[in-house]
């Protein structure tokens, strides 16, 4: 006779370890959106330790086994099933049984951190309905999870946490790697990850599990809620043994719903953008992860509204739509911020309003404008003290679009000529900074940018985001398709170009490993497809922060094409140091001089080398027409390559159009240097212009 679940008196239980329960439980959940259904778990990414090698560990090897039919009716084994009564359907949908092909593919990562960044490109690509998770030991394993979680958390997009924790039974302690606290005996390295964390929990029983991985699952499903989740799994709870209720392993589907707009809202919202004379669209990634890109060129199409974007909206409309007016803010094009600047209402659609979107409080400056924000969090919608409209982006829009063909609203015409021609002008910029009248000189950012605007098409994807290149991208890149631009500004995290376009390529399907298969434990995440060429574009500061997944690439033989840019340091923050007063201290690779400072020779850094020695093939551009040889090569290659090219300063003709709307990095109210003198008077002017929309 089987034993009794507590938590399922009487019914069908299965004897597995907390860590083999939980990973199948992972392989049997589903997301759902418009009759489209996917894992919302599709692998794991993991480096092992003693806090989790012997529990999640142990389950991955176990769950690339045969599947739980293949080994039910030995006593206590795992898989073991116990007929009770058939299972019942759960809240989200008929619950559906097991199976042999229920297998959690393994993904073997170099850096904690990186992992996550991975997993985080993965779900961005996509569309939220599929993530992974990421499992580490205790100690610095975990703490190194913290920044991936709070880039996933800032950005809204999903991924799974799974840090192993010290001994719940507290048989000795402290243990390796416990951190201990005085005043409170239950806190550990782990509740570093709570304040960013969408959901965080501890399994300290192995039944605190089924209460808390459904909560994970909801989390993670809810376009309004999704962020990083949390759950931290004691070492010994991990390898604990418990009875699990057949419906908690059974298959359920979270459906991911798109929330219509409420009708007084709405409402509101018409007669606001009916009322409007000179209204201007800003699509943030809302739009991107509702896949409303068709609904909202339907919309402009309709209204003649123009859009401008985000860092995370870019790509909403192709660069040559009628209505893209580029990006706005801080990075974003003349025109865009032109129009920003004179609009009387700002529809928001799918947008946080960050300060580089805003320029500091200072972009938005009619006197009368007024904000609608479209957003399925009300939390957003109601920023600058908006009219909102909380609904799925989508929906959204189209409830407004058919709102207003009711009655037959469009703009001025005037006014849909004076941004199509300041759209043609800033056209004009783009190719003066993109243009390369000397092929045998050393290309600058902006030339290396023009020379891939030239090769790419609509299926190549672009992944940055920190340094200078994201302002340059914002600016100057032209978006052929709706998941070309995929910039991380949010977080704006150093180090996550490489692993996220690790994520991306998974994404996309790339090719299967070559070589060997990939062993009888594991089942290879990387499908069959033909793989879409994904760019990871660094500069040499942030190859420097995180080059460890070049490794991983070259295992999985994934067709990555990395273009470093050396300028020999920090050079975005090298510049904005000179603009407020700190005079580019402590941002250039340099020797120290014979004073102590950082003016000597440069360093002898070879980060060609380098990539070359974890395994990368690599092409040196010296020049112009080298590096537009090396691109197209680079693009062709079915293996892992890099590009590597030194850039040269940019003269005020070559390089990029300057910055369009202020930012607010404060200055030092007192100094004694003159350039901090200068820089204080200049933030004194901008930061009067600020205004709070009430």
């Amino acid at each position: 006779m089987s034993p009794t679940s507590p938590a399922n008196p009487g019914g069908r239980t299965r004897r597995l370890t907390t860590a083999q329960a939980l990973i199948a439980f992972l392989a049997r959940q589903y997301t759902e959106r418009d009759g489209r259904r996917q894992r919302l778990i599709a692998a794991t990414w993991g480096i092992f330790g003693h806090g989790n090698v012997a529990g999640i560990g142990q389950a991955l090897v176990e769950a690339g086994q045969a599947g739980p039919a293949a080994q039910a009716g030995h006593p206590h084994h795992p898989g073991e099933s116990h007929p009770r009564h058939p299972s019942s359907p759960n809240h989200l949908g008929q619950a559906r049984g097991g199976g042999t092909g229920h297998r959690m593919p393994y993904l073997q990562g170099r850096n904690e951190q990186a992992m996550v960044h991975a997993a985080v490109g993965y779900a961005r690509q996509s569309g939220r309905l599929s993530a992974h998770a990421v499992t580490t030991s205790i100690g610095p394993g975990a703490t190194n999870l913290v920044t991936g979680a709070a880039l996933a958390t800032v950005n809204r997009l999903p991924v799974l946490l799974l840090p192993g924790d010290t001994f719940a039974t507290r048989p000795a302690d402290p243990v390796l790697q416990q951190l201990e606290v005085t005043y409170a005996g239950d806190v550990s390295v782990n509740d570093c990850l709570r304040p960013v964390s969408r959901y965080f929990d501890r399994i300290t029983r192995p039944e605190a599990l089924i209460p808390a991985a459904l909560q994970a699952m909801r989390v993670l499903a809810d376009p309004a809620e999704t962020g990083a989740v949390t759950l931290a799994l004691p070492q010994d709870v991990q390898a604990e043994a418990y009875d699990w209720p057949e419906e908690f392993l059974a298959e359920r589907d979270w459906h991911v719903r798109r929330p219509a707009p409420d009708a007084l809202e709405l409402g509101a919202a018409v007669r606001a953008v009916r009322s409007a004379r000179r209204p201007l669209i800003i699509a943030g990634g809302g739009v991107r992860h509702s896949a409303a890109e068709e609904t909202l060129a339907a919309f402009t199409a309709a209204t003649r509204i123009p859009v401008a974007t985000t860092q995370a909206g870019k790509g909403a409309l192709r660069h040559d739509h009628p209505a893209d007016v580029g990006g706005v803010g801080h990075t974003g094009t003349a025109t865009a911020d032109e129009l920003a600047r004179t609009a009387d209402l700002v529809i928001g659609v799918g947008t946080r309003y960050t300060d580089f979107t805003t320029a500091s409080g200072t972009l938005f400056q009619h006197p009368g404008v007024r904000f609608l924000n479209l957003n399925i969090t009300g939390f957003d919608a109601h920023k600058l003290a908006a009219l909102p409209l909380v609904a799925d982006a989508r929906t959204g829009l189209e409830a407004l679009s058919s709102a207003l063909a009711k009655r037959r609203y469009r703009v001025d015409p005037a006014y849909e000529t004076e941004y199509s021609g300041a759209k043609e002008a800033w056209e004009a910029r783009v190719e003066a900074s993109f243009a390369t009248p000397d092929p045998t000189a050393r290309p600058t950012q902006t030339q290396v940018l023009g020379l891939l605007d030239a090769l790419v098409t609509e299926e190549d994807i672009l992944i940055n985001a920190a340094g200078s290149l994201p302002g340059d991208l914002h600016k100057l890149w032209r978006t052929r398709s709706r998941d070309q631009y995929h910039v991380e500004y949010g977080y704006s995290c150093m180090g996550y170009e490489i692993p996220a376009a690790i994520g991306v390529l998974l994404a996309t399907a790339a090719r299967t490993p070559a070589g060997t298969s990939a062993g009888p434990s594991t089942e290879t995440p990387t499908g069959s497809r033909s793989p879409r060429p994904v760019w990871a574009l660094v500069g040499d500061g942030t190859y420097l922060m995180n080059p460890t997944e070049v490794v991983t690439a070259v295992q999985e033989n994934l067709p990555l094409k990395l273009l470093i840019l050396q300028n020999h340091g920090y050079a975005s923050i090298g510049g904005l140091s000179g603009t407020v007063g700190a005079e580019g201290f402590g941002t250039a690779y340099r020797h120290r001089d014979a004073e102590g400072g950082f003016t000597g020779p440069t360093l002898p850094v070879d980060l060609a080398a380098n990539a070359e020695s974890l395994g990368l093939r690599v092409l040196r551009a010296a020049t112009v027409d080298d590096l537009r040889e090396a691109l197209a090569e680079a693009r062709a290659a079915e293996g892992p390559t890099c590009v590597y090219v030194e850039t040269e300063t940019p003269d005020t003709v070559s390089g990029p159009p300057p910055a369009q709307a202020w930012w607010d990095v404060p200055v030092a109210e007192t100094a004694s240097r003159p350039a901090a003198v200068k820089a204080r008077e200049e933030y004194d002017r901008q930061v009067a212009a600020r205004r709070r929309h009430l």
